[in-house]
């Protein structure tokens, strides 16, 4: 008898220390839960007045790119005239238009950043006896782009579709696009550095 009472009494005991950690680690939990969602209440109202201040602070004091004695927006390595709203046609290469030899990477870091809408235009003469001329390729992603493999990519614009006012791309996804020339033997876009990329961004 006196065996038996004692396992009683000593299960009892068990069950409530489970049941007063249980009832701690329940209330540990909600607390934690309560601070983080204090904490994340707290951070979205830093953005949302950093971003009602200063857009998405391109150039802010929040981002540590100004504004400083003598700042103007071309300090800042993301500022560029690209910011007027609305569809914006952007001649892809400037002056160089599409060819050989131009770095369009370095151009495309340059001219950013590319907004949803924005409208890529590719200028580039047709194919003439000697020379295959050039196409665009939208590549699928990053490792495609960084080897020039265009196995999987999707010609975009023929060799004769860069002639007149150009072939025009409308940048209308929100995911990083991967453009190249695909003419002889992806020779163009290797050697002759005919690749670059945008990710566009929402207006603020």
């Amino acid at each position: 008898m006196a065996t038996e009472s004692f396992n009683s009494y000593s299960t009892g005991v068990a069950i409530k220390v489970i049941t007063v950690a249980l009832l701690l680690a329940s209330s540990l939990q909600g607390s934690m839960a309560n601070s983080d969602t204090s904490m994340m209440r707290k951070m979205k109202m830093k953005m949302n007045h950093n971003m009602t201040k200063d857009g998405w602070g391109w150039g802010g004091p929040h981002w540590g790119l100004g504004p400083w004695p003598g700042y103007n927006s071309s300090h800042c390595p993301f500022s560029h005239g690209n910011r007027t709203r609305g569809p914006s046609r952007i001649v892809v290469g400037g002056s160089n238009n599409w060819n050989f030899g131009f770095n369009y990477t370095d151009w495309a870091l340059k001219n950013g950043p590319f907004y949803l809408n924005n409208v890529l235009v590719f200028k580039y003469q047709p194919p003439v006896k000697g020379s295959p001329g050039h196409s665009v390729y939208l590549l699928p992603d990053f490792s495609s782009y960084l080897k020039c493999d265009l196995s999987r990519a999707k010609r975009i614009a023929s060799p004769t579709q860069g002639g007149g006012k150009g072939f025009e791309f409308k940048l209308t996804k929100w995911r990083p696009h991967y453009f190249a020339c695909g003419e002889h033997n992806d020779i163009h876009c290797n050697l002759g550095m005919m690749k670059f990329f945008v990710m566009p961004i929402f207006r603020y």
